[in-house]
């Protein structure tokens, strides 16, 4: 353990063997941070958060505050955050309400661009990065693998499927399902997260199957029921194809359509 003498860190916190404290970091009493990680030049990381091994958190990072919401009254709540992550500068990221199930959590492997913020009783997936401004309102979910693009908002309650793919300075209103690409204001699906995919080593038949789907949801003039009707006929019901219509079937904010449009 490695605490700068200018770093201040309450005798209550709880900091692992190998964690690094640079100078003018601010660690409370209830943070507990694991073996591996590093926190650099004025960081502020408050309340019940407790933080993985191996992040990497750069200056001037806020992590633990206190939820933006007006009807937050000081209950205890929590931000939990995995391993391996790059929290990069002035980042945010608050604390969950009670009303939201009372915590925010961070998966493995993410990359947070600088000035990204994740607001009260989100849940980040693993491997997701957010480019460069990027910021979530309260309670959006986002799957593993996710990419989001710099100047991005997202609005709250909204989800992004596995793999989805969000361009930049977007505006999100609408849930974005699984393996597709979304851009614009408002966002609309313009075809699928390819990229992303191959670099998932997807295999042909895979890669084919989710195509054949996304060509009847969004380049036939089914509506969505008949849609998916269509494709449990057609498609092979590999393990992608049948994730992608159960997100489509479990939605709260509507499938988002070519031009950000909920069709029914």
């Amino acid at each position: 353990m490695s605490i700068h003498p200018a770093a201040i860190v309450h005798p209550g916190a709880r900091i692992a063997p190998g964690v690094e404290i640079a100078p003018h970091a601010s660690i409370g009493g209830n943070v507990s941070i694991a073996s591996g990680t590093v926190i650099g030049n004025g960081v502020f990381i408050d309340g019940r958060t407790n933080i993985g091994e191996g992040n990497k958190i750069f200056p001037g990072a806020v992590i633990g505050t206190e939820p933006q919401d007006l009807k937050y009254q000081g209950e205890e709540t929590s931000l939990e955050i995995g391993n391996n992550n790059t929290i990069r500068e002035y980042v945010t990221i608050n604390r969950g309400t009670v009303g939201g199930g009372g915590k925010t959590t961070i998966g493995s492997d993410c990359l947070l661009m600088a000035y990204t913020h994740i607001a009260h009783d989100c849940h980040i997936g693993d491997r997701v990065v957010m480019s460069n401004l990027a910021t979530l309102g309260g309670h959006i979910t986002i799957q593993d693998g996710v990419w989001i693009g710099g100047l991005v908002g997202i609005h709250h309650f909204v989800t992004l499927g596995r793999l989805a793919f969000i361009g930049g300075y977007s505006k999100v209103v609408k849930d974005v399902p699984p393996f597709m690409l979304a851009d614009g204001q408002p966002a609309a699906v313009k075809g699928l997260n390819v990229v992303g995919l191959r670099r998932e080593n997807f295999s042909k038949e895979q890669l084919a199957s989710i195509k054949k789907a996304y060509q009847i949801l969004y380049r036939s003039q089914l509506n969505t029921s008949r849609a998916m009707e269509k494709i449990e006929r057609e498609i092979k019901m590999t393990e992608e194809v049948s994730f992608l219509l159960e997100f489509i079937k479990r939605t709260a904010r509507g499938k988002m359509g070519r031009a950000g449009e909920v069709r029914t």
